[in-house]
Order: structure tokens, then sequence, then C-alpha cells
């Protein structure tokens, strides 16, 4: 798969899984049976964490898909495109991290993995777009 190719597909695909979880919060807030007793923990624990991997998984799911874009549009050396490609989607493990926490207390590795992945992602992309002089190119068929 292309460089930038993955990260749109990556970012649609868990964007959509996000955006569901996004029902199952407003389920949990407004039609639940213990919903007193969630909205009521609202700022604390496991709603708070919910909250938190349903943010940045759809934020880091948007990067993604303008990372992805901007990869086939950028004229960066290939070994340069496909490592922040892998970057930005290895990125993804945080907010997915961070439902693991809530959902099985897996340990914070992956929330902290995935948070320095995309931080560097984004730096080296902005480094890299910084130094591209020539036109960016039309897009792939």
């Amino acid at each position: 798969m292309g460089e930038g190719k993955r990260n749109v597909v990556a970012g649609l695909i868990v964007l959509a899984g996000f955006m569901a979880f996004g029902f199952l919060l407003i389920y949990l807030r407004d039609f639940a049976p213990d919903k007193a007793e969630w909205v009521a923990s609202y700022g604390v624990g496991k709603h708070f964490e919910s909250r938190l991997a349903h943010a940045h998984g759809n934020l880091f799911a948007l990067l993604n898909i303008v990372y992805g874009v901007l990869l086939t549009r950028l004229e960066l050396p290939e070994r340069r495109a496909r490592a922040i490609s892998w970057l930005a989607v290895a990125g993804l493990l945080m907010p997915i991290g961070i439902l693991a926490e809530v959902t099985f207390g897996a340990p914070p590795v992956f929330v902290l993995l995935g948070g320095v992945a995309m931080l560097a992602a984004t730096l080296w992309l902005g480094v890299a777009a910084l130094g591209v002089t020539t036109t960016p190119r039309a897009p792939r068929a």
C-alpha cells in the first residue's frame, strides 16, 4: 500500500470505529439503566477516560487522513514518507490504548507509544514539508 494511502484507509476505519463508540457513550449517558450513575461520574474514572479515548481517536484518525493526503502530494523521499506514514498509523495506539486501559485494564504503554509516535510523525512531516521546494504533484489515480 502506498505512502499516504494506508493513513487514509486506517484513518477512515478508526474514525468510523470511534464515531460508533460515540453512540455507545450517548447510550450510556441517556438510555442505559444506570445512566444516573454514569452521569454522576462525568469528570472522573472510566467515564472521563472513555471520553478521552473518543476525542483522541477521532482526532488522530483525522490527522492520519490529512497526513495521508499530504504524503501523496508532497515530493518526499520514499523512505522518509514511509517512516512518517507508519509513525502516524502507530499514533493510533494512543486512543486505542486508552480504550484498552478502560476496558481491559491494559498498561498505559500503548498510550505513551502512540502519543510519541504521533508527535514524531507531526514534527517530521512538518520539517519535511518545509524542505519541499517543488510544486506538489497531482493526486495519483
